[in-house]
Parts: structure tokens; sequence; C-alpha cells
């Protein structure tokens, strides 16, 4: 009995500190201060709302915390983000399934254009064709791992020269996920993905014809920019085309789909190699590219839409409404957080008070978060009257807490808090440089508030009706969004200023990168050591066994992961933090320490070539527990900047692991055996998973700093 006391006075607590104001949990974080520990994890000092966190109140019920401290993006993302919260019982108006029992998130719009709304078919089949195109991209990594002798002999170069073409093509995936992923933001996913399929049929091309080594070098750095998108684009698409519910199930798919191909595609590659030499491989991949291209073409159309908040702008009843207005009075989406039926009147955004007086915030009291540029101070512009004080409802931002609005933590700038205007105030002064609703996405600014337009795409499609099949196969549909290029390019690289982030590239980028590392002495090891020799196509079978490795340890982890994290929210009285996913790296680190020196050990000893082989899946297997494990907690801890995570952690795979090992790793093997060279990636693998120690310990205090920095909104 004591253990479900303890729990419901913890429940109680966290229950009773989210219900209070963000001034009255303040007041008590001042008077009493949060708890040093919980669970082994050090608390901030200042505060108990920690972005990241989450109050799980009940079995179907989740209340993220910090939302009110965490700052509102004023970027775009390819990852739509966007949390509700779970303390408002939803509208009447929120759309659900046809069951009744699932509120769709997120809401679609009322238009046939709108991606949510398309089809089963249409929308199922855009998966398959991109997962069919994201198996064979996968599988381009190691390739040429298993005739890595052949193509030694036939271009005159050392076996460990020959590898720098999977470093190098590596190098050139990182590379292009920082052009691509910024680029699909700017322009849409469909070009990206239709000039990647033409860009991989013609580096695939190049890389059969080359005459020499350095032409196939340059080719497969081509080519490695060519596939990219298929590491740092497709977890959006599926974000933008299904609801939440739905997801797990697809991104499942893509999942193995890109699992297979990298552990299959060796496989079918060495058959090739077998029986038709290297070059055929290329040539055979550039006709299943060209196939994947048509079903891209075909049936992949552009799935952005933007689902931002459509401000609503007070005009005359004289005034003729524009196209705009026209189309969004008829689809509009209400305020984030504010019912369909609710409006307020805030400098011409025409509504009534639906709810109370919100607490004034004494910004005085609060602790060291940036600066938020959105919110401008008008109470030395404008001094107050009665009719400026009357009660209105906010407009929510990230970082608001009131219990009467939904909280959206999402990919899109949110907007601030205003100051109501005068009641008779009909015609509100324009901020300089405000242009009107109708501008091509143009910023808006209402009251001191950056609030941004509609992009022209969403908003003419919404008022449209439904595209025809010729009309969706449309290749460009302009520019989307007016964020600058380079701007959103380095975000990703900013994040690596972000503990959680920079602990999650490590791990994910070692879990992948040692695979690769394998694959490259694969030819090594099975075809020119002792006692094996084997031929290609029995090279290629190796990897039978980290295919097997690699699904089981994706279908254990997230099974695994949940139950480990919900204990312990259990015993932390219904907190989740994001540092529980932390405990996966034990199971982590006993797999891939063993399986690496077992592999290196076995290999050098000639044991039975079944023995390295088991080894090898064992190595996979918990890899895959790595990759997930990383990937969740990144995301996680940082759910508005999820897109540009994907991209940091595949940045760090491909050039700081995939190209700098590749530098030397054939030629360590050669010189030291895979015994030593193993024993020691063992001893790496070790090493830096102890930083996972105090991460864990760390990592709730390191995810304020974080806030209270905000490096990626100064950007």
């Amino acid at each position: 009995m004591a253990p479900n006391i303890e729990n419901s006075v913890k429940h109680s607590k966290w229950r009773s500190l989210l219900r209070r104001s963000s001034t009255e949990n303040r007041d008590i974080a001042e008077k009493t201060g949060p708890d040093k520990w919980n669970m082994g994890i050090l608390n901030d000092k200042e505060t108990v709302e920690v972005p990241g966190s989450v109050l799980l109140l009940a079995p179907d019920r989740n209340e993220p915390l910090g939302l009110r401290n965490a700052p509102a993006r004023t970027s775009h993302s390819s990852i739509p983000t966007g949390i509700v919260h779970s303390s408002v019982p939803p509208a009447e108006s929120k759309k659900m399934t046809s069951d009744g029992k699932i509120i769709l998130d997120p809401q679609p719009d009322d238009s046939a254009n709108d991606p949510l709304n398309w089809a089963p078919w249409k929308r199922d089949s855009a998966l398959v064709s991109l997962g069919l195109f994201c198996m064979v991209g996968g599988g381009m990594t190691p390739i040429l791992a298993a005739g890595f002798g052949d193509v030694a002999d036939e271009l005159d170069v050392d076996v460990h020269t020959v590898a720098l073409t999977t470093g190098l093509y590596m190098m050139g995936m990182g590379v292009g996920s920082v052009i691509f992923s910024p680029t699909a933001i700017l322009y849409g996913k469909r070009p990206v993905y239709l000039f990647g399929a033409v860009l991989f049929i013609v580096s695939s091309i190049w890389c059969a014809v080359s005459p020499s080594f350095t032409s196939l070098v340059l080719a497969r750095i081509l080519q490695g920019i060519a596939v990219s998108p298929v590491e740092c684009l497709p977890s959006a698409t599926i974000a933008e085309i299904f609801f939440l519910h739905e997801r797990a199930f697809r991104i499942g798919i893509y999942t193995l789909l890109l699992l297979g191909g990298k552990n299959l595609v060796p496989l079918v590659s060495a058959a090739i190699m077998q029986t038709m030499g290297w070059r055929w491989v290329f040539w055979i991949v550039a006709i299943i590219v060209a196939f994947c291209g048509v079903l891209l073409f075909f049936f992949v159309p552009e799935t952005f839409w933007d689902r931002r908040p459509i401000p609503k702008v007070a005009r005359k009843s004289s005034e003729r409404p524009n196209f705009f207005r026209r189309y969004s009075s008829k689809h509009g989406v209400p305020q984030a957080g504010v019912p369909a039926s609710t409006s307020t009147e805030i400098h011409g955004i025409e509504a009534t008070p639906a709810t109370p007086e919100p607490q004034q915030r004494n910004n005085a009291v609060r602790v060291g978060f940036a600066a938020e540029p959105e919110i401008l101070d008008q109470s030395e512009e404008k001094p107050a009257t009665p009719d400026t004080k009357r009660p209105v409802t906010p407009l929510p931002r990230a970082g608001s807490s009131s219990d009467s609005s939904a909280i959206p933590l999402s990919s899109k700038p949110a907007p601030a808090e205003e100051t109501a205007a005068p009641a008779d105030n009909k015609s509100p002064d324009k901020t300089p440089g405000t242009r009107d609703y109708n501008t091509d996405s143009e910023s808006q600014s209402v009251s001191g508030a950056r609030v941004a337009a509609q992009p022209a795409y969403t908003s003419t499609l919404r008022g449209m009706p439904a595209k025809s099949f010729v009309q969706s196969l449309k290749p460009y549909n302009g520019r989307l969004n007016n964020d600058k290029w380079y701007k959103v390019a380095i975000r990703p690289l900013i994040l690596f200023s972000y503990p959680a982030v920079l602990w999650s590239a490590v791990v994910y980028a070692c879990s992948v990168g040692w695979l690769i590392v394998i694959s490259e002495s694969v030819a090594v090891i099975y075809r020119e050591g002792h006692p094996y020799h084997f031929d290609a196509l029995q090279t290629g079978l190796v990897y039978i066994s980290p295919f097997v490795g690699g699904v089981l340890g994706t279908a254990v982890a997230g099974k695994v992961s949940d139950v480990i994290v919900k204990a312990m929210a259990r015993r932390n009285g219904g907190l989740y933090e994001p540092e529980f996913r932390l405990v996966m790296a034990i199971p982590v680190a006993i797999t891939t320490v063993m399986g690496l020196m077992g592999f290196g050990w076995t290999a050098q000893m000639g044991d039975h070539y079944m023995v390295p082989t088991v080894f090898f899946g064992i190595v996979s297997f918990g890899c895959s527990l790595g990759s997930t494990t990383s990937i969740t907690f990144c995301v996680d801890s940082y759910r508005q900047y999820a897109g540009e995570a994907l991209v940091t952690l595949n940045f760090s795979k491909n050039i700081f692991h995939g190209l700098v090992f590749s530098l030397f790793v054939t030629g360590w093997l050669t010189a030291d055996g895979p015994k030593t060279v193993y024993i020691w990636i063992g001893i790496i693998q070790l090493i830096l998973l102890l930083f996972t120690i105090p991460m864990y310990i760390y990592g709730k205090r390191a995810r304020m700093w974080t806030v209270r920095k905000n490096f990626m909104e100064r950007f």
C-alpha cells in the first residue's frame, strides 16, 4: 500500500502544479523550490516546468509541461510537430474518425485538396511508391561491399582504397541532406524527390561507365547527394498525409523498407557481381530507379499544406471581401486553441470574450528565458483606458498555459499575447511593413504580433475544387514560404549546441556507422581472409544475419522502451521525462560491445563462419536499439525541432562517422587484424555510451538551459 500512496501523492503534486497559473507556479518555486532529484534526474533549480517533460494524467491523456517556457518557433520545419493542450475538452466542431472514437490530429481542412482528405488508396500508393524508392536508396551505401576485390583488380587500386567509394558516398549524403532539406521546406518535397530520382539515374549510369577510380569516386559522391532525400524527407511526407493515429504503422513500413534495403540490396548486388560483374550492378540500379521515378511522378504529388491559424482581419461592413477573405470565411481554420464558435476582438480580430481575464504576468519574476522577439510591449505607447482593460482572450503562443486554450507546440510561428484595442477602433493602425492578407506569403503584424500570412499555394487550393489527376502531376508549385534558404540550412548545425541532440547524434552515428564499418571489412574477412575464401555471392549471403537482427531490434526497441518509460513514469508520480529513454543504453551497450568484440575475435581465430556472422547479427540488433533510442530521446526532448534534428543526426552519421572511418579502417584491418580493430572499436563504443550517465542525470537541466539560451530562434 505504501508505494501506491506515495505515487498518489506525487501524482497529485504534479496535477496541482499543472492546474495553477504560471505566476502561481513561479511563486511556489520561489518559496519552496522544486525537489532536487526525481528518479536520479536533477531538476532545474528555478522551475518545475521544463519542455519535454510530460505529465501522464490518465492512460489516455498526456499533459506536456513547460510549454509556457518553450520559445515559439519563428521558422518553418519539414515535420509538423503541434501538440494540443489535453486539459481542454475538444470542441464540438472537432472532426473525428468514422467510428467517432478518435479525434483527428491534425484537424483536416474542409477541402478535398488537403492531403489528409485524399482517398486512402492515393495516400497508401504514395507511401508504397516512396518506400520502394527508399529501399533502393537505402541499400546503396554498402552496395559494392562484397565486390571490393573485383573493383580493385579492374581499376588497379588497393582494396582499402576502394572503401573510399563508401565513405565519400556517405559524405555526399550528408552534404545532400543539408541542401535538400531546406529546399524542400521552401519549394516543396515533390520537386526534390523528382530531381533526386533523375540525379540518381544519371549518377548510377556514370558509376557503370566510370573508366577510372577517380571517376567512380566522383560518381559515388554525386550518387550520395541524389539519394540524400531518402533519409531526411520521407518521415515528413508521412506526417503530412497521415493522421497521428495512422502514422506509427506507416512509419514502420518505411523503416522496414529502408532497413531491408541496407541489408538485402548488398545480397542482390553480390549475386549480380558473381554472374555479370560489378558494373552491371549500377546498370540494374539505374533501371530500377527509373521505374521508381515513374511511380514518384504519378503517385507522389505535392503534400505540403499550411495548417497555421488564419487571422481574421476586421473590415468595414461596406468593404468588398478580398480573395483571401472570400475563401477563408468558408474554409477558415479557427485560431489555435479557440473553438470555432469562440471569437475575440483584438485590434480588429472580431470576437466576443469567452474566457475569464487572464492573470497579469509579472515579467520581473520570470526565470531568465531568452527574449521573445515577437512580443512587443505596447503599454508605453498607449495609455490604459477603460476600454483597453476589459477582459479579452489572448492569442495563444507556445509558452502559454491557459486552461481554456490549446497550446500548440508547432513548427509554425505562434501568435503572441495581445493587448485589446478600444471597441470603437474600426480602422486599426498598421504596423510598419504590414501588408494585406492577400499578399503572397507575406509576414503580417497584428498589434505588434508577427503573424505569417497563409501561402498562396494553400489558400488558393483551399477554395478550389479537387485537383484532377493530371493537375496533380505538376512537378513544381512555386515557393511555399519566404524563409531564407541559408538560415533554414544552418539550423540543423545549430542543434549541435543542444546536449540532448549532441548525445543522440553521437549514438545514432555509431549505431549506423559500425554496421557500415563491418560492411567495409566483410570482403577483407570473408573473401580474402583465411580460412573462409568466400566468393561474391557467399559474401553477400552474410547480410541475411544483420537483416534479421535489424528487424528484431526495430520491433523490440519501441515496445521495450515504452514499457520501461511507462513503469518509470508511474514510479515518478506520473511525470515522464525524456531521460527515461536513456535506460535503453544498457542493452545497447551490452549487445553492441559484445557483438563488435566477438565479431573481430572469432573472425581472426578462424572459427566457423557462422560464429562471426551471428555476432554481426547481434551488432545489428544492438545498433537498431541504439538508433531507435537516440531518435526517440531527441524528438521527445525537442519536438518542435524534430525536422532539423533528423538532418543533424543523419549529417553526423554520414560525415563524422561514415566518411572518417572509411579513410583508415580497411588499412587498419589489414595491418593489425580484425581482433585488435574490433576490440578497440568495442572500447570506443563503450566509452561513448558511458556519457549516457551524465546525460541522464543532467539532461533535464540541459533542456532548460537551451530554452534560456534560445539558440535556434536567434537564427
